[in-house]
C-alpha cells in the first residue's frame, strides 16, 4: 500500500494523471487508458482513496454562469501569530462563504485570502462585514485580479 508518492508505480501515476484532467471518466474507460482490466482498476481507484492520494470528486463551476466574477486575493497581516491565534482565525476565515481559498503564508504577511464575489460592491460588503472582523487582523491589502490566465484546482 502506498503511503508516500514515491511509493506509486507507473499506473498509479497515470490513474492519477488522467482523473485530474477528468474525473468523470468511466471505470472502463479508465482502465483502458492504463493498460488494465477494470477490477484491478477500480481496486486501485479504491486504494488510492482509501490512502489519501484522491481526496474526493466534484463539479467545477463556471464563475461566469453563476455571476462571481469577481477575484480578489487579499493579504492580510495578523497581530498575533501563537497557535491559539492561528486556530482562532482559521475557525472565522472558514465562516465566511465568498472565501475560496486560505493560505498561511511564509513572508512579508501572514495569510493569503482568494475571495469570489459577484462585483466589486459585493465584495466590499464582504471586506467590511467579515473579513475586517476577523481574529487577531492586523491589516489587510487587496489585489483584484484583471484576469484569470491558469485557474486549476488541485
Amino acid at each position: 500500500m502506498p503511503d508516500k508518492p514515491s511509493d506509486l508505480d507507473q499506473i498509479d501515476r497515470k490513474i492519477l494523471k488522467i482523473l485530474s484532467t477528468n474525473g468523470r471518466i468511466t471505470v472502463t474507460e479508465l482502465a483502458n487508458l492504463v493498460g488494465l482490466s477494470k477490477t484491478p482498476c477500480q481496486l486501485r481507484l479504491k486504494r488510492l482513496t482509501q490512502d489519501g492520494f484522491i481526496l474526493g470528486f466534484k463539479a467545477r463551476l463556471n464563475p461566469a454562469k453563476m455571476k462571481l466574477e469577481h477575484v480578489a486575493f487579499v493579504e492580510i497581516k495578523l497581530t498575533n501569530t501563537k497557535e491559539s491565534a492561528l486556530r482562532a482565525f482559521n475557525d472565522a476565515v472558514r465562516k465566511i462563504d465568498e472565501v475560496e481559498q486560505c493560505h498561511l503564508i511564509a513572508g512579508s504577511f501572514d495569510y493569503l485570502l482568494k475571495i469570489r464575489t459577484s462585483d466589486i460592491q459585493d465584495y466590499r460588503r464582504v471586506l467590511a462585514e467579515g473579513i475586517s472582523g476577523l481574529p487577531f487582523l492586523a491589516s489587510s491589502s487587496t489585489h483584484v485580479s484583471m484576469e484569470s490566465v491558469i485557474d486549476e484546482i488541485a
